[in-house]
C-alpha cells in the first residue's frame, strides 16, 4: 500500500533548512522590503542567478536556518574581507569579491523568500541570491600563486603523492589554519631548508632535494587551486599538488631520498629525530588500542575529520579528544596533526611495515605519531572500514530504486519543482521518504546537501540525460557513506511499488461539463442559496462599480429573461470580505457580518428571503449600526451556527490591511458581552483569516487556521485539544490553507447511525514568501485520539479554491490558480480544470479528473450547490491586467445529470423537523432499490470557505413507495439550520427540497428587535 500518512518526524528535516521558521511569531505581513539598516558603505545590487557552473559567490559562506537576516549576512561577509555579499533560499549567506560567470540579473520578484530570521526580508529565493556589494573599497585582485617572499623564489606547481616531494612536514605559527607562503618558507628556512612547498590549503613540506620522483605538475597550475587558509589572495597547493618555492640561487636538484645537509640534524616544532626508540602510549581510555600504522592519501584521505595541527601533540591527547567529539578511532599523521573519525575509509590499508609510521610527536619525542601519507590508528575496539561513499541501492524507504547519476539542464534550470535544502542531514532516506508522503514518486539528491521531489515525466521535459556514475560523487551530509548527487548532478531514484496515488480519468459525458448560465450584473464576494429557491449575490459596494446597488437575487426561473433573472437589492455599507451565513430561524433569513472598512467592519446585515421561483420578492437588506452591530470591526472574519443556534464570528482584521482582531464574539450579544481573545489567532496573523469552522460531534467546535488546528470547548471557548500541525507541501511545511494562503474545507459526509467520527478535508493552499500552491489534499478525525493528518496528493496545483458537497457525498473542487495566494494581483496561471473527491473510494484513489472550462476563476470566484443538483460557478476579480473581471455565470453539471436516467421524485409535506423524529415522504418516481436520502447544509460561499457546509446520510426504511427517515438525533451531529434533502436513485439526485432541522433553540427568530429589523418570531 503507498504511504498516506505524514509522518511528523520527517519535519525534523527541515529544522536545518531554508524552511525553519516554526514559531509563527515570526510571520509578518505579505509584503518583503530590502533592508535599509546595511553597515556604512553597503549597498543593495539587485537579485541575481547563480552562476552557470557552481556558485556565484564562491568566497565564504554560512547557513543559518532560524537567523539568517540581510545584515547578519553582510555583516560576515564584511568581517572577512569581501565586498560582495549575497543571500539564498531563505537562509544561506555566500561572499565573494566578484560574481562567477553566469551570475546575471534577475527580476526582483524572484528573490521572494523571507529570510529566516526576519520575515519582512527577502533572502533570495531557489538560485536566486539577494546581493548586496561595498560601494567604496574596491574588490582586491583574484587570488594568484606568490612570486615568492623576499630571498625564495616560486618555483611552480609540482605533483605529489603517497611518497613526499618533499619529505619533512613542518609547523607554521598558529598552525595549519593560519597557513601562507610566508609562514611556509620562513619555518624552512629556520630549519635551514632549501625548498618549500604548500598543500592542501594548510600543509607545509621542507626538503633540500625533490624526492621520490617529485617534480612540476603536467597539467601546469591548475591543480594549485586551494587559497591558504591564512590568506585568500594567494594559493597553497591542491590535492596532491604543491606550491613549491626554493630560495633564492638555489640548483634545482632531485633525489631518491633526503639529501644530507645543515638540516639532518636539526629538530623543528614538528620534526624531531627519529633515533628514539618510541614507547608505548600510557593513560589510554579503557577499550582503546593502537591497531597499526595505515596507508593515508593513497585514494583520498582514510578519516575526515581534522583537528587543528598542534606543537604540542601526543597520542593520549588525540584519542582523548577524539573521544570527546563521539569518535571510536584517533589517527595521528605528520608529527602534529590529528584526525578522527569511526573507521577508516577510501580504501585505507596498513602499510608494508610499521616502521613506516616514523615520525615523533611533536608533544612527546617517545611516541610516534605517523609521517608523511602514513597514519598511527588508535580505536575503541577493533577498528572497521568504512567503504568509500556510494550511491544507496539497498535499505531504501518503501518502494524506492536507484536509477542512476542524471544531468541538470542547466542554464538555473532544475529537473525538479521541489527542492529542500538538508545541510546536516541529507540522505536518500529522508529525502524519499519525503517524497512518496506527499505522493512525488521521483526524487533525487544533489550538491551533498539538496533534495528534490517530483515525477518520472520532469526528466523528459527537463532534458535530462544519464550521466557518468562517477560524476555523483558528493557524499550525502547526514551520511558520507552514501552519495548524494554532485555539481549539476542528481543521484536520482523512482517508485517502483504500487502506485503512489490513482487519478482516474473518465471521458465524455463521465467527466462532467461546464456550461454557461446566464451573464451577470455584479462580480459577487459571496453566493447563498435561499429557501425561496433563489441565490442572493452580494458585492463589495462602495468600491465597485458606481452603477450597482451592492447586491442583487438570481431566479433561477427567469433565465430567459435577464432583466427579470436579476432582482436589485441593497446593501448600506461595504460587504467587501465579510461572512455569511443561512439562520436556523422559520424564515430561513441570511445574515452578513463585517466588511470592509469604517462603519463597514461593524456590519451585521439581514434578509428575509420571499417571492418565489419566477415572482420577485420585495424583501431587501437590512441594516442600522446604531442598533446592531459587532463588538469589534472585522474584516475576513468567518462565522458558524454553534449547536446553541447562536452565531459564532471568529477573527478577522480591523479593516483594510489593519492589525489582526484575534478574538470571537457570539451574536446575538450575550448579556455581559462575548468577546473572547484567542492568542493563536494573533499570534498567526496575517495568514489565518476565513478560519475554518465546524461543530463537532463529540461537543467542541474544530478550529483550523493558517496551519493549525485545536479543539475549542463549545462555552468558555478556551481550547481542549491541539492537534498535530496541518502538512503545507512537500518542501514548505509552512504552507498555509487560509487567506491569504486560501484553500478550502469541508466535512466527510455522516452516515447514520453516527458511530464514525467526522473527518475534515482541507485541500490546496500557498506557502508563504514563493506561494507555489500547495498540490494536496488533507484530511483526519479530530476527535481521534490517535488520528493525524493523511495526505492525498492532487492532480495540479490550487490556490484560491472552492469545494461544493454534492448530493451523492462526493466533493467538486474547483477555481483558483496554480501559483500566488488570494488578493488582487496576486495569483498567475489559472487553474482551469475540476477535480471530483469521492470519500468512499481508498486513500489515494479517490480523485477524477474531471472537465475543464475557459473561464478564469481566480479571486473572489465561488461555487454553490443548487436545488437541481448542478453546481453554479460565479464570479473571478483578479485585477492582474491578464485576467478579466469575470461576470459570466456557469454551471457544472456532474456526471450523475448526464447518465441519461431519469431523475427521482418524491413528496413530503413536513418541512420543520425536531431531533431525531420519524419524516415520511412519498417516492413518486423511482426505484427503492438503491435509494438514499441526504441531507445538505445551506452555504454560504466565499474565498474558499463554504460557511454551513455539512452532508448527512440520515437512516431511512421503505415499504413499497411509502418510506420513513429518521432525523439527526441531536445538535452536535447536525447544528440546527436549513438543509437541502435529495433522495438518490442509485447516482442520481431529485431536485431538492429545504427543511428546518433542530428549530430555532436560539430565538433568533426574535432578534433584532429594533424598528428597521423585521423578525418572523419563533
Amino acid at each position: 500500500m503507498a504511504p498516506t500518512f505524514v509522518q511528523f518526524s520527517l519535519l525534523s528535516l527541515f529544522t536545518s533548512s531554508l524552511f525553519v521558521t516554526s514559531n509563527a511569531q515570526s510571520l509578518r505581513k505579505r509584503a518583503l522590503a530590502v533592508t535599509s539598516t546595511l553597515p556604512s558603505g553597503w549597498v543593495y545590487s539587485g537579485c541575481y542567478t547563480e552562476a552557470t557552473n557552481g556558485r556565484a559567490l564562491s568566497g565564504g559562506s554560512y547557513t543559518d536556518g532560524k537567523a539568517m537576516t540581510e545584515e547578519s549576512c553582510v555583516a560576515y561577509c564584511a568581517g572577512k574581507g569581501f565586498v560582495l555579499a549575497g543571500t539564498e533560499y531563505s537562509s544561506e549567506c555566500y561572499c565573494g569579491n566578484s560574481l562567477n560567470t553566469g551570475a546575471n540579473t534577475a527580476a526582483a520578484g524572484d528573490c521572494s523568500m523571507a529570510c529566516s530570521g526576519n520575515a519582512t526580508e527577502p533572502c533570495g529565493g531557489p538560485n536566486r541570491l539577494t546581493v548586496f556589494n561595498h560601494s567604496t573599497i574596491s574588490a582586491p585582485p583574484p587570488p594568484s600563486h606568490d612570486p615568492g617572499p623576499p630571498g625564495w623564489s616560486f618555483l611552480g606547481c609540482y605533483v605529489d603523492g603517497t611518497a613526499r616531494t618533499l619529505t619533512t612536514p613542518m609547523a607554521v605559527t598558529g598552525g595549519g589554519s593560519a597557513m601562507t607562503v610566508a609562514l611556509c618558507t620562513s619555518a624552512c628556512s629556520n630549519g635551514k631548508y632549501s625548498y618549500a612547498g604548500l598543500e592542501y590549503a594548510g600543509e607545509c613540506y621542507c626538503g633540500n632535494a625533490f624526492s621520490n620522483g617529485g617534480g612540476p605538475a603536467p597539467d601546469g597550475l591548475s591543480g594549485c587551486n586551494m587559497l591558504c587558509n591564512g590568506n585568500s589572495s594567494e594559493y597553497c597547493g591542491g590535492p596532491n599538488r604543491l606550491d613549491t618555492y626554493a630560495t633564492t640561487g638555489t640548483k634545482v636538484t632531485s633525489s631518491s631520498a633526503q639529501s644530507s645537509g645543515s638540516a639532518a640534524s636539526t629538530t623543528s616544532s614538528a620534526v624531531v629525530s627519529t633515533t628514539t626508540t618510541p614507547s608505548a602510549p600510557t593513560g589510554l581510555p579503557t577499550g582503546w588500542s593502537y591497531q597499526g600504522c595505515y596507508v593515508d592519501n593513497a585514494q583520498g584521505r582514510i578519516m575526515s575529520h581534522q583537528n587543528a595541527d598542534s606543537s604540542s601533540l601526543t597520542v593520549e591527547n588525540c584519542v582523548a579528544s577524539c573521544q570527546s567529539q563521539g569518535y571510536s578511532v584517533a589517527g595521528m599523521e605528520y608529527s602534529s596533526q590529528c584526525f578522527c573519525d569511526n573507521g577508516i575509509m577510501n580504501g585505507g590499508a596498513l602499510a608494508s611495515a610499521d616502521s613506516q609510521c616514523s615520525n615523533t610527536c611533536s608533544g612527546n619525542a617517545a611516541e610516534k605519531c605517523g609521517a608523511g601519507n602514513r597514519m598511527s590508528i588508535y580505536s575503541l575496539g577493533n577498528v572497521k572500514a568504512i567503504l568509500p561513499p556510494a550511491a544507496q541501492k539497498s535499505g531504501l524507504p518503501g518502494s524506492w530504486t536507484y536509477q542512476g547519476c542524471i544531468t541538470e539542464p542547466g542554464q538555473q534550470q532544475k529537473i525538479f519543482k521541489y527542492q529542500i535544502i538538508l545541510p546536516n542531514n541529507n540522505t536518500a532516506t529522508n529525502c524519499l521518504s519525503q517524497c512518496s508522503t506527499f505522493g512525488y514518486g521521483a526524487g533525487g539528491m544533489e550538491y551533498g546537501r539538496e533534495c528534490y521531489c517530483g515525477d518520472a515525466s520532469d526528466l523528459v521535459l527537463a532534458g535530462s540525460t544519464k550521466a557518468p556514475e562517477s560524476d555523483c560523487s558528493i557524499a550525502c551530509t547526514g551520511n558520507s557513506s552514501y552519495l548524494c548527487g554532485g555539481g549539476n548532478r542528481v543521484s536520482y531514484y523512482t517508485w517502483t511499488g504500487t502506485p503512489l496515488q490513482t487519478w482516474h480519468t473518465p471521458t465524455g459525458n463521465n467527466s462532467g461539463q461546464y456550461q454557461f448560465l446566464i451573464g451577470g450584473v455584479i462580480i459577487p464576494l459571496i453566493t447563498t442559496a435561499g429557501i425561496n429557491g433563489k441565490v442572493t449575490f452580494v458585492e463589495k459596494w462602495g468600491t465597485g462599480p458606481a452603477n450597482t446597488t451592492g447586491a442583487y437575487e438570481l431566479d433561477l426561473a427567469q433565465l430567459n429573461n435577464f432583466t427579470g433573472a436579476w432582482r436589485p437589492m441593497h446593501v448600506k455599507t461595504d460587504v467587501f470580505c465579510s461572512a455569511g451565513l443561512t439562520l436556523p430561524d422559520k424564515a430561513g433569513r441570511q445574515i452578513n457580518i463585517g466588511g470592509w472598512s469604517g462603519d463597514s467592519t461593524y456590519g451585521v446585515r439581514i434578509y428575509w428571503p420571499d417571492g418565489s421561483p419566477g415572482v420577485w420578492g420585495k424583501n431587501d437588506w437590512q441594516e442600522n449600526r446604531a442598533e446592531v452591530h459587532l463588538q469589534i470591526g472585522r474584516w475576513y472574519p468567518s462565522a458558524m451556527i454553534m449547536a446553541n443556534g447562536s452565531v459564532l464570528v471568529v477573527g478577522g482584521e480591523n479593516g483594510s490591511n489593519g492589525p489582526a482582531v484575534p478574538s470571537m464574539e457570539i451574536l446575538p450579544q450575550p448579556a455581559g458581552g462575548s468577546l473572547v481573545t484567542q492568542d493563536f489567532l494573533q499570534r498567526t496573523d496575517p495568514y489565518n483569516l476565513y478560519p475554518f469552522l465546524a461543530v463537532l460531534p463529540g461537543g467542541g467546535i474544530f478550529i483550523a487556521y493558517y496551519n493549525e488546528a485545536r479543539i475549542l470547548d463549545e462555552g468558555s471557548l478556551a481550547t481542549t485539544k491541539v492537534l498535530p500541525g496541518l502538512p503545507g507541501s512537500v518542501n514548505n511545511f509552512q504552507g498555509g490553507r487560509t487567506y491569504p494562503l486560501e484553500g478550502t474545507m469541508v466535512l466527510f459526509p455522516q452516515y447514520a447511525p453516527y458511530t464514525d467520527p467526522v473527518t475534515v478535508l482541507i485541500c490546496g493552499g500557498s506557502t508563504p514568501g514563493p506561494a507555489l500552491a500547495i498540490d494536496n489534499c488533507i484530511s483526519m478525525q479530530p476527535e481521534n485520539p490517535s488520528s493525524n493528518w493523511t495526505i492525498e496528493r492532487m492532480p495540479s496545483q490550487r490556490v484560491m479554491s472552492c469545494m461544493t458537497a454534492l448530493p451523492d457525498g462526493t466533493y467538486l473542487i474547483l477555481n483558483g490558480a496554480t501559483q500566488g495566494v488570494a488578493g488582487f494581483g496576486l495569483a498567475s496561471n489559472p487553474n482551469l480544470g475540476a477535480v471530483l473527491y469521492d470519500p468512499t473510494q481508498p486513500v489515494n484513489a479517490r480523485m477524477t479528473i474531471m472537465a475543464n472550462t475557459t473561464v478564469a476563476r481566480l479571486y473572489h470566484s465561488e461555487a454553490i450547490l443548487l436545488q437541481d443538483g448542478r453546481v453554479l460557478v460565479s464570479g473571478s476579480d483578479p485585477e492582474d491586467g491578464v485576467n478579466p473581471q469575470e461576470y459570466r455565470n456557469e454551471v457544472f453539471i456532474p456526471p450523475y445529470l448526464l447518465s441519461g436516467k431519469a431523475k427521482p421524485t418524491f413528496n413530503m409535506t413536513n418541512m420543520d423537523w425536531t431531533y431525531g423524529q420519524t419524516v415520511s415522504f412519498t417516492l413518486t418516481s423511482g426505484s427503492t432499490a438503491n435509494l438514499r436520502v441526504s441531507l445538505l447544509g445551506a452555504v454560504s460561499s466565499t474565498h474558499g470557505n463554504s460557511m454551513g457546509q455539512r452532508t448527512i446520510f440520515p437512516a431511512f426504511a421503505c415499504n413499497g413507495k411509502t418510506c420513513t427517515l429518521t432525523a439527526p438525533p441531536d445538535a452536535h451531529t447536525c447544528p440546527p439550520g436549513w438543509f437541502q434533502v435529495f433522495v438518490l436513485d442509485g447516482p442520481t439526485p431529485s431536485n431538492s427540497i429545504w427543511v428546518r432541522i433542530g428549530g430555532d433553540p436560539a430565538k433568533l427568530g426574535n432578534w433584532p428587535k429594533y424598528p428597521d429589523f423585521t423578525i418572523p418570531g419563533v
